[in-house]
């Protein structure tokens, strides 16, 4: 089939790979226009974007999709189909009738649940043990389309939001590209989603990365993760804001040594490791990143900036 991809942040590279190696025609790629970047903030194409002008593949940067001048380069296109992975913004009735099989997303979830922008964060903020991805056919509707095919993924204990979509966007690249060719072979009809389940991933802010101590140690461990890479949990201390890396929740309330668990948000400086008190028992932190400053070792954070027990995050 005549492919028109639409994507626009690395995790659809995969995906691009996948369908290059198949027995498709990519003919072009769709993806957000240039943005700024960087502390220059000079304007920077997207990873879709450079994959395909590596490759002397066309593409295409509407501002909107509903702008004639793109419909009309999509028509012009004829595209048997268009997949779409992580593009970021809602295609018009206009352009999904263009391409005569539709457009056909990967999802980084079990749908119906977390439909929208952060599956994947929600997946771990909320605690799940399995997710995965499904291929639908969309539709005007947020991610409500019938569903072509899905696929299942283990969450482990230890799973950072970043982690999770890697291992996802490589698999849901194969199964991307087993849709494709059974829609092409007339072999598979898409099934609609089920009324029940139903639930939504809205992307995650600045302001949902802010680690609430007083939260269970279980559920500060699993927002840390959620945001890791990003959007990047944070604390504050002394004034500073302070970037987190995962950290280790404690199997008991006190800390070694017989003192008592600290306060939520109170650090407890031992001469290896740094405990913070939660709304449970504490946790041992992983990496801080303070203003300026790359990512080390809580222990070596706190004795850099001389950090001492009884002070707290907040």
């Amino acid at each position: 089939m005549r492919l028109v991809f639409a994507g626009t942040p690395a995790v659809a590279l995969p995906s691009l790979d996948a369908i290059a190696a198949s027995r498709h025609e990519l003919v072009a790629v769709v993806t957000r226009p240039d943005a700024p970047a960087g502390r220059g903030r000079q304007l920077v194409p997207s990873p879709v974007s450079a994959w395909a002008s590596e490759r002397g593949i066309a593409v295409l940067t509407p501002a909107k999709p509903r702008d004639p001048e793109f419909l009309d380069q999509l028509r012009d296109l004829r595209p048997d189909c268009a997949p779409v992975v992580a593009y970021g913004a809602l295609v018009p009735r206009a352009a999904l009738d263009v391409p005569r099989h539709g457009w056909v997303n990967l999802h980084f979830s079990l749908l119906p649940a977390w439909r929208g922008a952060a599956p994947v964060q929600h997946s771990v903020l909320h605690g799940d043990e399995i997710t995965g991805a499904s291929v639908f056919l969309l539709e005007e509707g947020l991610d409500t389309g019938p569903v072509f095919g899905t696929l299942t993924e283990p969450i482990g204990p230890r799973d950072t939001s970043g982690d999770l979509l890697e291992r996802l966007a490589r698999s849901g690249a194969e199964l991307l590209v087993r849709v494709l060719d059974g829609i092409e072979e007339g072999a598979l009809a898409a099934v609609p989603q089920p009324n029940e389940g139903v639930s939504t991933a809205p992307k995650l802010t600045v302001e949902d990365a802010a680690v609430r101590w007083a939260e269970p140690a279980f559920a500060v461990d699993r927002r840390i993760r959620a945001c890791t890479p990003a959007p990047g949990a944070w604390t504050t201390l002394r004034g500073e804001r302070l970037k987190l890396g995962p950290v280790t929740p404690l199997t008991a309330a006190t800390v070694i040594g017989g003192s008592p668990a600290p306060a939520p948000g109170v650090l407890a400086v031992e001469r290896n490791r740094v405990l913070v008190g939660t709304g449970t028992v504490p946790v041992v932190l992983g990496t801080v990143t303070a203003p300026g400053k790359k990512a080390m070792p809580a222990d070596a954070w706190a004795r850099g900036a001389r950090v001492e027990s009884g002070e707290s995050l907040s």
